[in-house]
């Protein structure tokens, strides 16, 4: 597994070689939570909730990678001070597909769940080489989410 990390402009960026094993995704996860949480100068700090969306996404497009990609994958992590970017390339030249949810399989959600956390998913392909899995996560600038209190008829006092 090889690494190298570029800084441009406000912009951190990583790529990992995984081979074609299932033990990949688990190695993808720790990678990319390892690469967010690490301090920046200039760049805004990614919060916990999206560091977790970005290694599900993770975990999902390298699971298809390794187990439809034909094999090993590249995964590409790009953050800056308004998105996280996730690519996972492998040499398939087919596209995933997203699959209607159904309580009769065991499998088949991953890429409905990514579509859903991700401000923007897109399948670049590259004829014969095989393709690009991307997501985009926006980065909350927000301030966190006021906890949800009990309806007042239901406060006991």
């Amino acid at each position: 597994m090889r690494a190298h990390q570029r800084a441009h402009r406000h912009v951190a960026r990583v790529e990992y070689a995984l081979p074609q094993e299932a033990a990949s995704a688990g190695r993808a996860r720790r990678l990319t939570s390892a690469f967010l949480t690490r301090p920046r100068r200039h760049l805004t700090e990614v919060d916990a909730e999206r560091v977790d969306d970005a290694t599900l996404i993770v975990s999902e497009l390298v699971t298809n990678a390794t187990q439809h990609g034909r094999s090993s994958c590249r995964l590409r992590l790009e953050v800056s001070d308004d998105h996280v970017t996730v690519e996972v390339h492998d040499a398939s030249p087919v596209g995933p597909q997203v699959l209607k949810p159904s309580t009769e399989r065991e499998s088949g959600r991953g890429l409905a769940m990514v579509r859903h956390l991700a401000a923007r998913f897109e399948v670049v392909g590259s004829g014969r080489r095989g393709k690009a899995v991307r997501a985009v996560l926006a980065l909350r600038h927000l301030e966190p989410r006021p906890r949800l209190q009990p309806p007042r008829n239901l406060v006991r006092s």
